[in-house]
């Protein structure tokens, strides 16, 4: 995308001035995120984020690669009711405050809030009020998510999560969605028509990602090496990789496969602790959040990576990042039989049946023990990637989006079918 920008509207007298907020991950470790925010850069756009700041990220206020960062101290990560209740009131109070800063600092003719959580609605009608063209980035299901993890079916607090959600979705001019059950879901629940969304999909940029020479220091003498990456979160299944680890064992013997799993969140502490209570914590290097060489280095070397998500409603409808960078580096991949996971790589990965943990591990096996199929999955994969699934195709769809906001003219997105398929970047096989 930045190497053959778009430049439509370069000469109105418009500010192209975008600002983009999000609430649960820092940027530049949140990738979607950042990934739109490079885009709208490459696409001659003025581009500030708001995030929250980390122990990793501290500063408060930087320009990274031509791009206006500005954070607020996240002083409360909640876990249960309490704790999220005040996670979420200081969130708002800050990206409020933000918000008016950047607009008075800078300015923006664009306002993209993406969730979770759906709170911020207020805000949305408050600038669109001004006169601010307002997008909500909808890049999880907030009452799914929440029923997920805390194993609940009715609750006044669900009530609230999905009046929120419905409030967001109302309350701004076009929704960004990152697949199409997203979408069907926007139109749903949020009354909003075709028209009014834009599938922006959890594709890895080439620009960002690259495929690197194996290392063979990661295996730690092993003979296979096994990659998890993402958020380790109650609803994340990590536990599920832990059980399948001791059943892998059983057949192909303690010293036969090193697992490293990228990632952190409000679980990580208690998946250490599993793994140690399980006999297997000597298998695993836990890397805790990972930035962009740690995952290059470790997806180049794995022979196989993992996403041991199980049902939900939440997962069975969620694009897992996962899934796409593993794509990326022509990993074979094993995972749950999820309704959007298959949507994304077809028959290009190998599929466990819902709630059988048994069967997930032994397709671990199998696949470890066939290098000749492991190959042909890759392979597959990257095509699949390649062909429909590019972060060439979803960034053309969302600066086309931006290309419409900002000059007041009606939005024709491109469908993401009809566009030209991307050639493959240089990659090892």
């Amino acid at each position: 995308m930045r190497g053959s920008s778009t430049t439509r509207g370069a000469s109105n007298s418009t500010p192209r001035r975008v600002l983009l907020v999000v609430e649960n991950l820092p940027v530049p470790y949140d990738r979607r995120v950042w990934q739109e925010a490079l885009a709208l850069k490459a696409a001659n756009y003025e581009v500030s984020v708001i995030s929250p700041a980390t122990a990793k990220y501290p500063r408060l206020a930087e320009q990274l690669e031509g791009i206006h960062v500005y954070r607020y101290p996240m002083l409360i990560e909640g876990n249960g009711y309490i704790g999220l209740i005040a996670e979420y009131i200081w969130s708002f109070i800050c990206i409020f405050c933000l918000t008016l800063f950047v607009s008075v600092r800078r300015g923006f003719k664009v306002i993209v809030i993406a969730n979770p959580p759906d709170i911020y609605f207020p805000i949305m009608w408050m600038w669109r009020l001004i006169g601010k063209s307002t997008v909500f980035d909808h890049h999880d299901l907030t009452p799914e998510l929440f029923a997920t993890k805390f194993q609940l079916e009715r609750s006044v607090v669900l009530s609230f999560f999905y009046f929120a959600e419905r409030r967001m979705l109302r309350a701004v001019h076009k929704v960004i969605s990152t697949n199409e059950s997203y979408k069907a879901i926007a139109m749903r629940r949020g009354g909003r028509t075709a028209e009014d969304i834009v599938v922006v999909r959890n594709s890895p940029d080439p620009l960002r990602f690259t495929v690197r020479s194996r290392d063979p220091s990661l295996r730690k003498s092993a003979k296979y090496l096994v990659a998890f990456l993402g958020e380790i979160g109650q609803q994340d299944g990590v536990d599920v990789l832990i059980r399948a680890i001791g059943a892998i064992n059983a057949q192909l013997g303690p010293e036969a496969v090193h697992y490293v799993l990228m990632g952190a969140g409000p679980h990580y502490d208690k998946i250490v602790a599993h793994a140690e209570k399980c006999g297997v914590a000597e298998q695993i290097t836990f890397t805790g959040r990972a930035d962009n060489d740690t995952i290059c280095r470790v997806l180049s070397s794995a022979d196989l990576a993992v996403d041991p998500c199980p049902y939900s409603t939440h997962s069975n409808v969620s694009t897992a990042t996962k899934i796409m960078e593993y794509m990326f580096f022509s990993l074979p991949i094993v995972a749950f039989d999820l309704l959007e996971t298959r949507r994304s790589a077809e028959g290009s990965i190998c599929y466990a049946r819902l709630g059988d943990e048994a069967h997930f591990s032994r397709l671990i096996v199998e696949l470890l023990r066939d290098e000749t199929q492991r190959r042909a999955l890759g392979r597959a994969a990257r095509i699949r990637l390649d062909s429909a699934l590019s972060w060439r195709v979803s960034s053309r769809c969302l600066v086309t989006l931006m290309d419409g906001l900002i000059g007041g003219s009606p939005v024709a997105v491109p469908d993401p079918l009809t566009l030209d398929k991307v050639g493959f970047g240089d990659h090892e096989e």
